[in-house]
């Protein structure tokens, strides 16, 4: 294997198959016939560009810890931790945007709730709000897509776990790394949910873990980069995996990623899907993700606060509410 597939969503038919394959492979594939216009991605890479080019001082007037239980805004290098050690990027952290009246953000629901924008550049606040919603819609498809791949109906989890979707953003910028170091953009690891939708600029850096070994996963024009996160993974029995990787960035340049994660109703149990009794052996970090119990949201809340153990504080007692 010597690269990831890409994948046109526009046939879901057609895609299904090699959703499959994908997911039973790598868990890695490229999406192309997304319909999202290149117009929409520039400005977001223009914007972010903006506001990561502004003083310390500036960026910090939105830092997390002024989003209070939402769990949104900015964090500098070194803030978040992977497996205990601090990562070598800054970030944002975006949500679905959801007024004081919500009844998630009534309910006390962490990581609901308003997000944080730049003062000083304005035109991220539409382009972030527009974003999200057109890649709502493709990540939808996506699962439509990986619904038939496992003979399940096409609205499977857009009837279900998805009806109400627990909606993610961040943007990351990773300062270049010296060729041969060890300070890692972000080390080994999987994600939490259903699916991450990534954009990359330019400039590389993206590993995953494959059978064969790490494999760069290296921009291709027009694409997103999808994987699969722990709950697909847990859903299926292993069937499809959530697969490990790892960014460092050797470019030599500014790198900017823009992951977007979809994830199950924050509320919802996560049980196994239908027919999906296969014993896919052991993962790769010795997790068992069968053994866990409860709602989606308190398992990513517990995740969530080993990346950022500061704000997990005051829902380290607090099993999420169910809204409704």
């Amino acid at each position: 294997m010597d690269a990831l597939p890409v994948i046109d969503i526009s046939d879901l038919a057609t895609a299904a198959p090699q959703i499959e394959a994908a997911c039973r492979r790598s868990g890695f594939f490229y999406v192309t016939g997304h319909g999202v216009p290149a117009e929409l991605t520039d400005r977001l890479d223009a914007a972010a560009r903006a506001f990561f080019a502004l003083p310390e001082q500036d960026k910090l007037e939105i830092a997390m810890a002024r989003g209070g239980r939402a769990w949104r805004g900015f964090f500098p290098v070194g803030a978040e931790l992977t497996s205990g050690v601090p990562d070598r990027k800054e970030g944002l952290y975006f949500g679905t945007e959801l007024g004081p009246d919500a009844p998630q953000v009534r309910a006390g629901l962490p990581l609901h709730g308003a997000n944080l924008f730049p003062r000083q550049v304005p035109d991220l606040r539409p382009t972030v709000l527009t974003y999200l919603e057109r890649m709502t819609g493709v990540a939808q498809r996506v699962l439509r897509g990986v619904a038939l791949s496992l003979g399940l109906p096409e609205d499977y989890f857009a009837t279900s776990y998805t009806a109400e979707p627990t909606v993610l953003f961040r943007i990351f910028h990773y300062p270049p790394s010296e060729p041969g170091s060890d300070d890692w953009g972000v080390g080994e690891h999987t994600d939490y949910g259903l699916l991450t939708l990534l954009l990359q600029d330019g400039n590389g850096g993206l590993q995953v873990r494959t059978p064969d070994g790490w494999l760069d996963a290296p921009p291709v024009p027009g694409t997103f980069v999808c994987n699969i996160g722990d709950m697909l993974d847990r859903m299926t029995g292993g069937w499809y995996r959530s697969t490990p990787h790892r960014v460092r960035n050797t470019s030599g340049n500014e790198r900017l990623s823009f992951p977007f994660f979809f994830d199950p109703d924050f509320s919802q149990e996560v049980p196994p899907l239908p027919a999906t009794t296969h014993d896919a052996g052991q993962r790769w970090d010795g997790q068992d993700l069968r053994a866990f119990t409860g709602t989606y949201g308190a398992y990513l809340v517990g995740k969530v606060g080993k990346v950022f153990p500061e704000l997990i504080e005051d829902t380290r007692h607090q099993e999420a509410p169910r809204i409704g």
